[in-house]
């Protein structure tokens, strides 16, 4: 019995840091979403490691993957350090493919123009994907206004 529990709590934690990813195949699976009432998140993203920006967005296929799609809406908000999850996009084909593969499963980014601003960041050219409806005056004041239009906050 207990090895069973160490196993299971094992897949989970393996899942839940992006290590193991759920295939986009499996975010069609209508048994996933007949697990789950709807559900709006957003994910807070405000950090710069790059191994750990490939984990959350492993963490926000898996969800995908565990509600189902049409059974889902995520928003992506980065601030701060977390921009480089677009910096690094920009010029790396495996984030691009995860970001746009994200994209194609109605996920939103949304991008912090204090941020840019502050930071001289010129979305056009060191961005991977983003337009002018992408971005928000403020991440934080983005992070609160989602909260409070019914969002549950993640924080990968």
């Amino acid at each position: 019995m207990n090895k069973i529990i160490i196993l299971m709590a094992a897949a989970f934690l393996a899942l839940s840091a992006g290590f193991v990813q759920a295939t986009p195949e499996a975010a069609k699976d209508p048994k996933a979403a007949s697990n789950y009432a709807k559900q709006k998140v957003v994910y807070h993203v405000n950090f710069n490691d790059p191994k750990i920006l490939k984990a959350a967005l492993g963490n926000v296929q898996n969800h995908i993957a565990a509600v189902g799609k049409d059974n889902i809406e995520i928003k992506v908000v980065m601030h701060g350090d977390g921009v480089e999850l677009l910096k690094v996009a920009n010029t790396d084909p495996e984030m691009q493919s995860k970001v746009i593969n994200l994209k194609d499963q109605k996920v939103d980014f949304v991008v912090c123009n204090n941020t840019l601003v502050g930071r001289k960041i010129n979305y056009k050219n060191d961005l991977f994907d983003v337009s002018e409806r992408d971005i928000v005056p403020s991440g934080v004041a983005e992070l609160a206004k989602l909260q409070q239009q019914g969002y549950v906050y993640i924080k990968p």
